[in-house]
């Protein structure tokens, strides 16, 4: 797997990706030349041609990722990918008339885009098919065996069989029992490798002393073999660090972790610029927003509430308010649930579209708050949640955010089991925590926001 933005991605995904930047750019140069024939030197050296099919390929590599082309767990079958593909190229139609009709002087000329239209079509289709063709060939996958302990061999051999893009092929595991012993295990594993032409042994062991076949995985360490822990698969290829059977060691020496001054400096200022620039643009709806409130329920348009923020200290969130000003009256302190009837009908469409959380820019200007970050909790479910979830308090060593890795990747929490999932995306965050992962979980939101996803 290659590491980009302090993320794990899957080689074949990249080729995937640069592979489609190539037939993209091609495609439309290849209309250009169509179009304009022994003009077309003059078109791309002398127009700007080479700039606009930079723009262009950009354009329509945004409509592909939003369209989740890159992302196998959408994409789970093949009608499903020829869909979404034949739904992408309709979007990429739809977008470029759009910025033609805005900016004329941006486009190619209707012809040489429409030529490019139908090369791109047929060669994105026949790429996809020749991908898929070749991504299931046996010599295209990495063998592998699982073996270990409990429940963990499990969750590991679901995950990698989940993953079809990893390239890898679990060809078996062994879970050891009580009554196993560490030779005839390591005996096992020796055969194993020798018949089944294994390349990779991944280790699931939750106690590593006295369980495992040091001796004999030594050996096929020194034939060649990769010999790696389930820990940082499970990390890789899920993006979140599982907090069960998790050991403060592994967390004191895993590489990671670095919050040192300076990053948390330009950490700041990235926030404070960001949260500027955003205000200057809502700014003309943010008086539409307090006055559907005010019209359509009765309260104050702003909703404070207490929040735990870094190093466990407590401030004052704000954002618009969506439910009734008497919400809590009853109950206390409760998560949101689905259809929950203390949301407004305008606080509903707020939720969904993210608007209620604009007021927040106002704390991330104050310091209470970074742009990206863990979500801030309530304090009443920070006490709670600290008892009930092992490693929650490590997510107060820095700023809560508007957004997070968490909340690109997981749901709406509302129950003990959602504040453990994303704890683990969010103690993946603080150990790969970088600019570049802040600048990912910033265009990732984007997405997020516009495809209404994870809101309630």
């Amino acid at each position: 797997m290659i590491r980009l933005f302090n993320v794990y991605y899957p080689g074949r995904t990249i080729v995937l990706l640069a592979a489609e930047i190539l037939i993209v750019w091609t495609s439309f140069w290849l209309g250009i030349v169509v179009q304009f024939r022994s003009d077309s030197f003059l078109v791309l050296n002398y127009e700007g041609g080479y700039y606009k099919l930079i723009a262009i390929t950009a354009v329509v590599l945004l409509c592909a990722h939003w369209g989740d082309l890159y992302d196998p767990s959408r994409c789970t079958s093949k009608g499903e990918l020829y869909f979404r593909l034949l739904v992408v190229l309709s979007s990429i139609c739809f977008v470029l008339a759009i910025v033609g009709f805005f900016f004329p002087r941006f486009m190619l000329g209707h012809h040489a885009l429409l030529s490019g239209l139908i090369i791109l079509a047929v060669n994105l289709v026949a790429w996809r098919a020749l991908y898929l063709w070749l991504a299931q060939q046996p010599y295209m996958r990495e063998r592998v065996y699982v073996v270990g302990e409990g429940t963990r061999v499990e969750r590991l051999v679901d995950g990698l069989q989940r993953r079809s893009d990893l390239g890898v092929e679990v060809v078996g595991w062994h879970t050891i029992g009580n009554g196993d012993l560490d030779t005839d295990v390591g005996h096992e594993l020796i055969e194993v490798a020798a018949k089944r032409r294994i390349r990779r042994f991944i280790l699931a062991f939750p106690d590593r002393r006295g369980t495992m076949p040091v001796r004999e995985l030594l050996q096929l360490r020194l034939q060649g073999l990769n010999i790696e822990d389930s820990t940082s698969w499970l990390e890789k290829i899920s993006g979140k660090i599982e907090v069960d059977g998790l050991y403060p060691s592994w967390l004191l020496f895993s590489n990671g972790f670095h919050l040192g001054v300076t990053l948390l400096l330009l950490r700041r200022l990235l926030s404070i610029a960001v949260s500027i620039f955003l205000l200057l643009i809502v700014s003309p709806i943010i008086p539409l927003v307090a006055l559907a409130i005010k019209l359509t329920s009765p309260g104050p348009v702003f909703y404070r509430q207490e929040r735990v923020g870094r190093n466990g200290t407590t401030f004052n969130c704000y954002k618009f308010r969506t439910m009734r000003a008497d919400a809590e009256a009853d109950r206390g302190p409760t998560w949101a649930g689905d259809e929950d009837p203390r949301i407004t009908r305008v606080g509903r469409f707020l939720r969904r579209s993210r608007l209620d959380e604009i007021p927040q820019l106002w704390n991330v200007l104050l310091g209470d708050m970074g742009f990206v970050g863990p979500r801030p909790e309530r304090p009443e479910f920070v006490k709670m949640l600290t008892r009930e979830v092992p490693y929650y308090p490590v997510r107060h060593v820095i700023r809560p955010g508007i957004t997070g890795w968490a909340q690109i990747r997981y749901r709406y929490g509302s129950s003990v089991e959602d504040a453990r999932e994303k704890l683990q995306y969010d103690l993946f965050y603080l150990k790969n925590i970088s600019l570049g992962l802040d600048a990912l979980i910033m265009f990732q939101t984007v997405k997020t926001v516009l495809l209404g996803r994870g809101a309630r």
